[in-house]
Formats: structure tokens, sequence, C-alpha cells
């Protein structure tokens, strides 16, 4: 694999940084998966609470999200060490308020269904 054309640019940062980076980036990776299994979960198991075309919306709405965290996670990793090695401040994210607003809209929208039944 050869190495992209930005990897030679700057300075290379400490490797703390760039470990720290990565570890982050894996935990976005391991939010995505779990927002998945939680859609999935909800499409398969959620007819106890209530009809699936209720249940659909928000199943779905997790696997996007967790689509969108999957390839916004790289695009920050890429991002973060960009500004490590030009030793510029990391960019900032809208991603924590997007992730949160969803979350919480899923969990009403569940909780509603649960109380609806």
């Amino acid at each position: 694999m050869r190495e992209r054309a930005w990897r030679k640019e700057g300075q290379e940062p400490d490797y703390r940084f760039s470990m720290a980076n990565e570890r982050t980036f894996l935990a976005w990776i391991r939010t995505a998966l779990a927002l998945l299994a939680g859609g999935v979960l909800l499409e398969q198991f959620g007819v106890p609470i209530g009809p699936m075309s209720n249940l659909g919306v928000p199943a779905a709405g997790l696997a996007v999200l967790a689509g969108c965290l999957a390839v916004t996670a790289y695009v920050r990793w890429r991002a973060n060490e960009i500004a490590m090695r030009h030793s510029l401040p990391l960019p900032i994210t809208r991603l924590h308020a997007v992730v949160a607003i969803v979350t919480m809209v899923v969990c009403a929208v569940l909780a509603g269904a649960m109380l609806w039944r």
C-alpha cells in the first residue's frame, strides 16, 4: 500500500499524539458498530415494543448514523493527523451534537412506542 502524500508533509508528530488520535478513531468506530448493532436489534427483536412500521424508521436512523460515524471517524482522524504535522490547532466538529441529537430522537421514539403499547 503506497503512502499518502499528506503523510510526507510537515513534521512527524510525537507518536503519543498519533496513537491517541488512533485510539479516538477506534472509539468512534466502536460507537458506530454499537449504533449499527442497536439498529439491527431493534429491527429484528422490536416487535413486542410496537409495530414494525413504527420501528423501522429509528432502526434505519441508527444504521445511517453508524455509517456516517464510520466515514466521519476516518475524515476526522486524517484531519487531526494533518493538523498535528503542521502544528495547527485541531479542527472542531459538530459530530458530537449530531450523535447526541439523533440518539435522543431515537430514544424518544422508542419511549413513545413503549408507552403507546
